[in-house]
């Protein structure tokens, strides 16, 4: 059985990745990373999805980026912006972006799997994400890919790694349809950038809105709990 690392974050999008990995029957090791973000309810959430997956390993990797406190996801005084409609954000990118972010995470995911001698790396990235954050665009996975392919000693030897971005050509209504398809239970995910501490959605930053608008453009109702 193929090894496959994925990066899961508890949200939709990493979710929705972890059932596709697992109906191509990869033998899958998942990695979270607590990273000093506010919303750390996301890592209960993604402990409690994974279990009907038969996950071999999954591990909470703990890395103190709370010295990128320029986020709105690491910050005490900086505020996760509220919106009307998810449109409102346009193309810029936003104060929630984490430097670096899925560099650091993809560079972790890249050195565990040449330890457990997996040659598969999956991301949730996808177009929608791609507008505002750099680290989320197609472009960037493909030249991760190229440079893990020339710093690691089993890449060097002939084991190549693939980093595979399987939404990355989906919106977020393409994600969710794609889920209910493979019978995603979603209620045990979050997106939100700023829940309350039991777990509530804010309904009001970006990701909030772009979920609800997903599930809206399926005819479903989105069934986790907003305030």
């Amino acid at each position: 059985m193929k090894k496959a690392v994925i990066l899961v974050s508890g949200g939709l999008d990493s979710s929705t990745v972890l059932a596709m990995v697992r109906e191509q029957g990869f033998e899958i090791y998942a990695l979270s990373f607590n990273y000093a973000q506010n919303h750390l309810v996301e890592i209960e959430k993604i402990k409690q999805f994974i279990k009907p997956y038969n996950v071999k390993k999954h591990k909470v990797i703990n890395l103190d980026l709370s010295a990128f406190n320029s986020s709105a996801l690491i910050a005490d005084d900086v505020d996760v912006p509220k919106y009307e409609n998810a449109a409102d954000v346009g193309d810029n990118i936003p104060v929630t972006y984490v430097p670096a972010r899925n560099t650091i995470f993809l560079s972790y995911a890249l050195g565990y799997a040449e330890m457990i001698g997996a040659n598969d790396i999956f991301i949730g990235a996808h177009v929608t994400d791609a507008a505002n954050y750099p680290d989320c665009r197609v472009e960037y996975l493909e030249s991760f890919e190229k440079m893990a392919n020339l710093a690691t000693k089993a890449a060097v030897e002939g084991s190549k790694v693939s980093i595979t971005a399987p939404l990355i050509q989906m919106s977020k209504s393409d994600i969710v349809a794609a889920g209910m398809k493979l019978g995603v239970d979603y209620s045990n995910t979050i997106s939100c950038y700023d829940p309350t501490s039991d777990g509530k959605s804010c309904g009001k930053c970006h990701a909030c809105l772009v979920r609800l608008q997903a599930f809206e453009n399926n005819k479903q109702t989105d069934p986790i709990i907003y305030v």
